[in-house]
């Protein structure tokens, strides 16, 4: 019976170009103690020749440790492929480009949420409000819109889950959920774009 060594593959990891990457920086080998030497075998140097990104599959780390020891038996209990995304050095950023965008996106959520009350007749829910519980008509009713105009703050930083730096539970806020499914659908087009690469490059005729 052939020894039996179980891999997994990480779904996504991070390299700086012409960085070697070996099989224990791209997966998890529990098994058969001849694992340990297998860690060491080269898989790939990060390039950024073809794009920011690669995959890794599972058939070539397979393929890889055979020719380093083909007695194995070779399991795999993980993701098929793992994405490699290759960093480059980034720019710090504009301090005026960011005061920039920051005004910017304050004065539009600022208009969305005025064109909102606007569009309820906010105001005059307001007034009335106020008429059925005190029996007099005012104008502006400030004991009631300005608890409401808190009240709406104070929800924004409860449903976020984020004052500043601060997070007031482990549960992921609704805009880490979403940036999660962002960064899925991006890993997964990056994988279903290589297979086609490689679908269409084995279709060619060599010749």
């Amino acid at each position: 019976m052939k020894p039996i060594v179980y891999l997994r593959l990480k779904k996504k990891l991070q390299a700086q170009p012409g960085q070697l990457l070996r099989i224990k920086d791209v997966s998890r080998l529990v098994g058969d103690e001849s694992y340990k030497e297998l860690q060491e075998i080269p898989v790939i140097t990060a390039s950024l020749e073809h794009g920011n990104f690669a995959v890794i599959d599972f058939l070539d780390l397979m393929h890889l440790i055979h020719q380093h020891n083909p007695t194995l038996d070779i399991r795999n209990i993980g993701p098929p492929q793992t994405v490699l995304e290759i960093q480059t050095p980034g720019k710090a950023p504009n301090p005026l480009l960011v005061i920039f965008v920051w005004i910017i996106l304050f004065i539009g959520s600022g208009l969305a949420i005025m064109n909102f009350h606007t569009d309820v007749s906010m105001q005059e829910v307001h007034e009335r409000i106020y008429y059925l519980i005190t029996g007099e008509h005012v104008k502006r009713p400030f004991i009631l819109q300005i608890p409401y105009s808190i009240g709406i703050g104070m929800g924004m930083i409860i449903f976020f889950n984020h004052l500043f730096k601060k997070r007031f539970n482990e549960e992921p806020s609704p805009m880490e959920l979403e940036m999660y499914l962002y960064q899925e659908a991006i890993d997964q087009y990056v994988i279903n774009d290589e297979k086609q690469k490689v679908e269409g490059s084995s279709r060619e005729p060599s010749g």
